[in-house]
């Protein structure tokens, strides 16, 4: 996924305003939930990341994620010490960078390796990068509720994709993204991501509550947010590989 949301979706990752017009088609809804995550001119946050495994065992990690525009963002973990300072930036023309303190060496990821797990989390690299659906996908409408627009998107041809398809269910009233389920290439449901705890901070919706769960493996990773800022004007330095490196 490239461009804007995240955590992702978002990434984006988490933001999102709303508007008068009723959308009438796939792509116009899709375009809102770009243009809704892509709206603060800038935004980061600190998080606490708790992953669970099948058995109900807890570890947790902290890190703080920067995003500028609606393509540029850095996670960097905070905690703990086995696993701080570790960072990935994810850059306009889809370029993904990971820096890994021990080695002292930042490394670009190659596409192929874009879905595999970062940091250990049920998070992929993929999904810390600012993302743009409509750039990867081609989207049609599903039968959905009052409350939700619901959309199956479809990889677009020349694409490279980990998922044959993926199914979002967005807010009506906000363009907010609240799940996401991915399936496999087979078609098996592979994964879905939640999210909850929806408020509006500075006129942005925000979701400050994301759990992406691996189904296979019955192990999750939710993400709580804190201390989340929008329109505070953060340097083009912060996303440099240069930075990484600090």
């Amino acid at each position: 996924m490239k461009k804007a949301l995240l955590l992702a979706a978002a990434l984006g990752l988490l933001a999102s305003g709303a508007w008068a017009e009723e959308p009438v088609s796939a792509e116009q809804v899709l375009a809102r939930i770009d243009a809704a995550a892509a709206a603060p001119r800038d935004q980061d946050f600190e998080a606490s990341l708790i992953l669970t495994d099948r058995a109900g065992n807890r570890s947790e990690r902290s890190l703080r994620i920067w995003q500028k525009g609606a393509d540029r963002r850095m996670a960097r973990f905070l905690s703990p010490a086995d696993q701080k300072g570790i960072s990935v930036l994810s850059l306009p023309d889809g370029s993904i960078y990971l820096y890994l303190p021990a080695y002292k060496k930042v490394k670009r990821i190659a596409s192929h390796v874009k879905s595999s797990s970062f940091a250990g989390t049920d998070f992929t690299y993929e999904d810390m990068e600012a993302v743009k659906y409509a750039d990867k996908y081609t989207a049609s409408l599903v039968p959905g509720d009052g409350e939700h627009y619901v959309l199956d998107l479809a990889p677009r041809g020349g694409q490279e994709a980990a998922w044959s398809r993926l199914r979002l269910w967005a807010l009506k009233d906000s363009f907010l993204p609240v799940t996401v389920e991915y399936y496999d290439r087979k078609g098996a449901l592979a994964r879905r991501l939640t999210s909850g705890a929806v408020e509006k901070i500075k006129g942005y919706w925000v979701a400050r509550e994301r759990e992406m769960r691996d189904l296979a493996a019955d192990h999750r990773s939710r993400m709580v947010l804190t201390n989340i800022r929008f329109d505070s004007g953060l340097s083009d330095e912060l996303f440099t590989t240069r930075y990484l490196e600090r």
